[in-house]
């Protein structure tokens, strides 16, 4: 069951269930709705700084991408509007 843990977060506690040879975490409605994803998307697991892990739907490695995108569309603009000619 979720739970408000005061400090803006819920904190939500699942066990762990068999499927085959793997395991995996059955998360609630609630839970879902949080991380506003559906039956068939992807999360990904990264490490927290405090040791944990931070289930996230968006991909850590796509959003460095679109930094370093946005970065260089920044600096280049000018090069790139006299491409889109």
């Amino acid at each position: 069951m979720a739970e408000y843990n005061g400090c803006n977060n819920i904190m939500s506690s699942v066990k762990v269930t068999r499927v085959g040879n793997s395991g995996a975490l059955i998360l609630s409605k609630e839970v879902l709705a949080r991380l506003r994803v559906g039956i068939g998307d992807s999360v990904h697991l990264s490490e927290a700084p405090n040791g944990g892990l931070l289930i996230t739907p968006y991909d850590p490695e796509f959003e460095e991408q679109m930094r370093l995108a946005e970065e260089i569309m920044r600096k280049d603009r000018n090069i790139l509007r006299a491409l889109s000619k």
